[in-house]
């Protein structure tokens, strides 16, 4: 009798230790699932910012990357003085590499072109020409080095108040295209690496934001106040210069023309192309005395003009306070105009000049 008694209290001891296995197995599975429902409300750590990552903003918030500029250098851009005589129009190289331009009048009804380039390797840019006194304001709110071959009179007696310029020569700086059939004067080209052979006792270090803050998100201004389709722009200059543009809907910038021929790059043979265009105009005056007819701009005031992206242009105010002072740039109800991701065309035309935009 003992025995069977032993035997039934010794099977009951085993069911009570399995039915304490399961409870405990069935109290970890609960703690586990409860574990990854906290652990997968936790977002995975942003990638650090490197050349094949998103970057972030301040509030942690995943966005891509502005590609237009490292906005987070301090390099000093080089401000480069192009020539945009017809002749030499056809040899202009490298144009599409900057991130920033400018075209304003000079003598005899002709422009000349101030290309921004910034941590770039730019093999051949030009061909170079000689710097005007009005292009150094441009040079000056960019904080750029200011890069010409020769000067006017006026440029030359302000060259003082620049902080730091290169005078493109033809053998360390720059090189003469001899093969080029064309005046000599249309062959003078350089390159980054040439530039920065010439930068001893010039500062390399940018002070000051940029000219322009980025969204690398797409920015749409077709609901802007006062905006209007803008699939074509014409900017006349004078009887021997107008600046158009076409909107590529596909690649969502514009292609550019001048005089009604194809912008193309000497070297790539591609058509030049940008994201962004301003363009307001300014009175210009031919300075008294002056036997090449060279120009003074009222540029140092305020008026309205046009951002033009995406197909789209809306009417902006600009603002320039002195020859070193950024132009702000502002929508008509006083919001700062931040630029879509991309290069940028600035053309400041002269006053009374038609402008088109269709």
């Amino acid at each position: 009798m003992n025995n069977v008694v032993n035997k039934f209290l010794g099977q009951k001891k085993i069911f009570l230790v399995l039915e304490l296995i399961c409870v405990l197995l069935v109290i970890v599975g609960v703690v586990l699932l409860v574990v990854g429902s906290f652990k997968s409300d936790v977002p995975e750590e942003i990638p650090t910012n490197n050349e094949n990552n998103p970057t972030h903003n301040n509030n942690n918030v995943l966005e891509d990357k502005v590609n237009i500029v490292n906005v987070d250098s301090k390099s000093r851009p080089y401000a480069i003085m192009i020539n945009n005589i017809s002749t030499a129009r056809p040899l202009q190289s490298g144009l599409q590499d900057a991130y920033l331009m400018y075209e304003m009048i000079v003598e005899g009804g002709i422009t000349r072109y101030l290309a921004l380039f910034m941590d770039k390797d730019t093999e051949r840019i030009g061909s170079i020409r000689s710097a005007r006194h009005y292009y150094l304001d441009y040079a000056l709110e960019n904080d750029a080095i200011y890069v010409h071959h020769g000067q006017s009179p006026q440029a030359k007696s302000d060259f003082s108040i620049l902080n730091g310029r290169i005078e493109v020569n033809e053998t360390k700086t720059g090189w003469r295209d001899k093969t080029l059939n064309v005046s000599s004067e249309h062959t003078l080209f350089t390159s980054i690496e040439k530039l920065n052979s010439g930068l001893k006792n010039i500062r390399t270090e940018r002070k000051g934001d940029l000219l322009f803050e980025y969204s690398a998100k797409e920015i749409d201004i077709a609901n802007k106040t006062n905006a209007k389709k803008a699939d074509k722009v014409d900017i006349v200059y004078s009887k021997k210069t107008t600046s158009s543009y076409e909107y590529d809907e596909e690649n969502k910038v514009y292609k550019r023309y001048v005089n009604n021929k194809e912008h193309v790059d000497y070297v790539t043979k591609e058509q030049y192309t940008f994201k962004n265009i301003i363009t307001y105009q300014v009175k210009n005056t031919t300075i008294s005395g002056d036997t090449s007819g060279r120009q003074n701009l009222d540029n140092i005031g305020s008026g309205k003009g046009y951002y033009i992206t995406n197909g789209y242009a809306t009417e902006i105010n600009w603002k320039k306070e002195c020859r070193k002072c950024q132009t702000v740039y502002t929508y008509l109800d006083g919001s700062k105009v931040v630029l879509n991701d991309g290069n940028t065309f600035i053309q400041i035309q002269p006053k009374g000049e038609k402008l088109t935009i269709s």
